[in-house]
């Protein structure tokens, strides 16, 4: 392979990933993502980006991390859609901003506030952070199907996760109808739309955030874990779903 072509922060080639790919923040995840696929192999780690190829009912399938936070996730994104990505899914977590979602609950987010820090210098604000429609039917479809306690609706994107002297815009937001919040999605629907490709997310909730208080804030539970392990199944079907539709 040509050094040159190489993409400097995933350190991976053009063509040598699936135009299908799931995103995740936590390296560690990729794997147990990566559990679902038949040949999966490790094709890069670089700093808190790992990216693992694989197949899922026939479909070739990336799994990738993008870290925690918008700014490094955005050059995750425009990397791997560089690389070849045209479907990209987030399989994440995010606290609760509604009464009636609860821990373990599962999110599909339908777009996301851009409170992300990042995205404003890309584009307006006043242009929306919205996932594509087939990639929100796939993965609610696939949600129903496994049994999922599933709500769909806007997310809240921020960019600072423990509150300073301000506060979090979590509140106001829920008042105004979000129903979680996280801190890459409106990232990945901007860049997503920017570059032509097709983005969605799916969220498990590990909290509520309406008031976040940081010191209270637990995402290792069982309840989370069994959640994260549901949306990774979820969004493997939502790609082979999106696959099939595609021929």
């Amino acid at each position: 392979m040509d050094e040159r072509r190489m993409l400097p922060i995933l350190k991976i080639y053009p063509g040598q990933i699936s135009s299908y790919v799931i995103v995740c923040g936590d390296p560690g995840r990729t794997h147990v993502i990566a559990r679902h696929l038949e040949d999966a192999r490790e094709v890069s780690y670089n700093r808190e980006y790992r990216v693992v190829n694989g197949v899922y009912r026939g479909t070739p399938v990336t799994i990738a991390s993008h870290g925690v936070g918008a700014a490094g996730a955005c050059v995750c994104f425009e990397e791997l859609i560089k690389a070849g990505a045209r479907v990209l899914i987030r399989v994440g977590t995010a606290g609760s901003l509604s009464r009636s979602i609860v821990d373990g609950d599962l999110i599909v987010a339908t777009g996301a506030v851009r409170e992300d820090g990042v995205t404003d210098q890309l584009v307006p604000l006043s242009f929306p952070a919205i996932a594509d429609a087939k990639v929100v039917d796939a993965l609610y479809e696939a949600g129903v199907e496994h049994g999922a306690r599933l709500a769909k609706g806007v997310v809240l994107t921020v960019g600072a996760f423990y509150p300073g002297i301000l506060p979090l815009p979590n509140a106001e937001m829920s008042r105004a109808g979000a129903i979680g919040v996280e801190m890459e999605v409106s990232a990945l629907l901007i860049v997503a739309a920017l570059r032509g490709v097709r983005a969605g997310a799916i969220l498990a909730v590990d909290g509520m955030a309406i008031e976040f208080e940081g010191d209270a804030y637990n995402p290792n539970r069982d309840v989370v874990a069994k959640a994260i392990e549901l949306e990774a199944e979820i969004a493997l079907d939502a790609v082979a779903r999106l696959a099939r539709e595609e021929g």
